[in-house]
């Protein structure tokens, strides 16, 4: 006889189908190796959501602690060609298996998806709106480009709000710039591509120490805000999405990643 509580329960397939429709992921490209979609089956059914930036064995551990069998990650478990399954890889395997816990990548389609993507988010969470798109990857823009015309203080003052962790302002643009372009992880594609798109402002994840000689020379104003933390709202949207479809709960699993 089947267990009742099974019946109830969303498979795995319902779940994966859902994120691959709402995130159009057989249509955006992505870097090699970041395979987006399952990436880690279980045995078929979901009862618990998660949602972790990162694809690691920490995050891993935590999840089947607290009784997630189906983990929405933005950096998958592939970025590289195959290795020998040992080691750490082999304990991240070993995990999931006896945890019953699903692994689902999404990279890009999660970072330029218009609702529930990392830059659209946070470009809401700042109370600016989208006027455009830039930096294409493959025919995919991936950056936004938001309007504010407000003050740089009033701006900095709302991502050290929104980011108590620390951010770094790199303040060589206008006063009061009104477009702002957002890339969040890493900015270091989007800073030669600003005057482009005839934006002087970045809001970013992380940089790199050239690119303050390139905001001196080129004028511009550049906020890194943590490659981890500019890339936690995508996957908690569509966690939560999943969840409220479902009827079934949710939750984020943090770590402490300064980076």
């Amino acid at each position: 006889m089947r267990d009742k509580r099974l019946l109830r329960m969303p498979s795995l397939m319902e779940v994966v189908t859902y994120c691959d429709e709402r995130l159009s992921r057989s249509l955006i490209p992505d870097f090699p190796g970041a395979e987006n979609g399952l990436q880690f089956e279980n045995n078929g059914h979901v009862t618990k959501i998660g949602a972790a930036v990162d694809a690691g064995l920490i995050p891993f551990k935590k999840a089947a602690e607290a009784g997630i069998d189906f983990l929405i990650v933005h950096h998958g478990m592939f970025w590289s060609p195959p290795y020998p399954v040992t080691g750490t890889l082999f304990n991240k395997y070993k995990l999931c298996v006896e945890n019953n816990l699903a692994v689902y990548g999404a990279h890009l389609p999660l970072d330029c998806h218009k609702e529930i993507g990392n830059n659209a988010i946070l470009a809401k969470k700042l109370k600016l709106k989208t006027a455009d798109w830039f930096l294409e990857y493959q025919g995919n823009p991936i950056g936004l480009i938001a309007e504010g015309s407000l003050e740089r203080s009033d701006l900095k003052n709302r991502l050290e709000t929104l980011f108590p962790g620390g951010i770094t302002a790199i303040e060589k643009g206008s006063k009061q710039p009104e477009k702002i372009a957002i890339l969040t992880g890493s900015g270091a594609s989007a800073v030669s591509e600003l005057q482009k798109a005839g934006v002087d402002t970045l809001i970013t994840g992380e940089l790199k120490q050239n690119h303050f000689n390139e905001a001196e020379e080129a004028g511009l104003n550049l906020y890194a805000c943590g490659h981890y933390a500019t890339e936690t709202f995508g996957v908690r949207a569509l966690a939560e999405e999943v969840a409220n479809k479902h009827g079934l709960e949710w939750e984020f699993i943090a770590t402490d990643c300064p980076l």
